[in-house]
């Protein structure tokens, strides 16, 4: 079972879809199996990360952005403009998926666990998620 979510970010940052996954893999009925959530872009990613302190996500973002800085005299490829590079990096060191399993009908996070889109451009995107739910036997 396939769902396709989109999102919508207003720049670089890291943005909760926890919510949007938990309702699409509730959608299917599925009681115990495994929800592969993947990202149809190249500039940007996929996170389970701490969603209780927002310093957390901010250290993050700190961090990444330290690793790849966004200097256009260190890459070739800036036709759609300084960060685009730098984004398609950052994508790389991250993750274009997840798997998280389901137990109980419910994603089987942790307590503090929440999943979300790194937008690592600074423009508005949409973003196009596909949740697949398999059933366990």
């Amino acid at each position: 079972m396939n769902i396709q979510l989109t999102v919508t970010g207003t720049g670089q940052g890291l943005y909760n879809v926890t919510d949007e996954v938990r309702t699409a893999v509730a959608s299917t009925g599925v009681d115990e199996g495994l929800a592969h959530v993947f990202i149809r872009h190249t500039s940007a990613s996929l996170t389970i990360q701490e969603n209780a302190d927002p310093k957390v996500l901010r250290d993050m973002e700190t961090f990444i952005n330290q690793l790849v800085p966004e200097d256009p005299a260190r890459y070739t490829h800036n036709d759609e403009g300084p960060d685009d590079m730098p984004a398609h990096i950052k994508s790389c060191l991250t993750q274009t998926h997840l798997s998280i399993p389901i137990m109980s009908g419910r994603l089987a996070l942790g307590t503090w666990q929440g999943i979300f889109v790194w937008e690592h451009r600074h423009a508005r995107h949409q973003r196009e998620l596909v949740v697949s739910v398999q059933k366990l036997a």
